[in-house]
């Protein structure tokens, strides 16, 4: 599994935020994509997941049958991020039921299997608008990372945790996603310590 960045160039309006940005990643790879506040991070990790388009260039994705169908780019990855909003009329467990009808979830694990993996089987029947902030965070974590997809992105996936749930967030990383390829934008070392290169968005502009 590989997604090539070909060239990409985005622009909002009358600015571009990043220019020219060429790099492959490929799976089994860790990644972390670093720079300051404005230079696209999180733009280019949702050109990535198709949540915006290029303004320039191309990304493909490609497995070991061949090129993958834009159209079809969502089947192959799960993704983390402070913007996402969860279902929060729903509880945990009709959370992650809901979620797996539209991507399957880890068939290794049963929903409250899962959500004992994230410190979260007492709040399983619980409404989500009741969660804490940190307790979201670690239901989004779960749903990205016990999704059966090949690729996994994060932005900012510490948000909202306190020492425990970092420990733990490590943890879910070595334990269950050893042969994903990872994305994950941060200026935080402690979020991506584990990553093995690092992509500055400084170098775009």
């Amino acid at each position: 599994m590989k997604i090539a960045v070909q060239n990409i160039s985005k622009k909002f309006e009358k600015d571009w935020i990043f220019k020219n940005l060429s790099i492959d990643f490929i799976i089994g790879n860790k990644y972390a994509i670093t720079g300051n506040n404005g230079s696209g991070k999180s733009t280019l990790l949702q050109c990535i997941a198709g949540y915006t388009m290029c303004t320039k260039g191309k990304i493909i994705m490609e497995s070991d049958d061949g090129i993958i169908e834009e159209i079809n780019h969502y089947k192959y990855l799960s993704i983390a991020a402070p913007y996402l909003e969860l279902i929060e009329e729903m509880t945990g467990l009709e959370l992650l039921s809901f979620h797996h009808k539209f991507k399957p979830l880890n068939s290794n694990f049963s929903f409250l299997e899962i959500l004992e993996n994230v410190q979260l089987q007492n709040a399983a029947n619980k409404l989500i608008k009741n969660y804490s902030s940190g307790m979201k965070q670690r239901l989004k974590l779960a749903q990205a990372i016990f999704s059966n997809s090949p690729i996994l992105l994060l932005d900012e996936p510490c948000s909202n945790l306190d020492e425990q749930g970092i420990a733990l967030y490590h943890n879910l990383i070595n334990k269950y996603c050893f042969n994903k390829l990872i994305i994950i934008c941060s200026n935080d070392t402690q979020e991506y310590s584990y990553c093995n290169e690092v992509l500055n968005m400084q170098q775009f502009k």
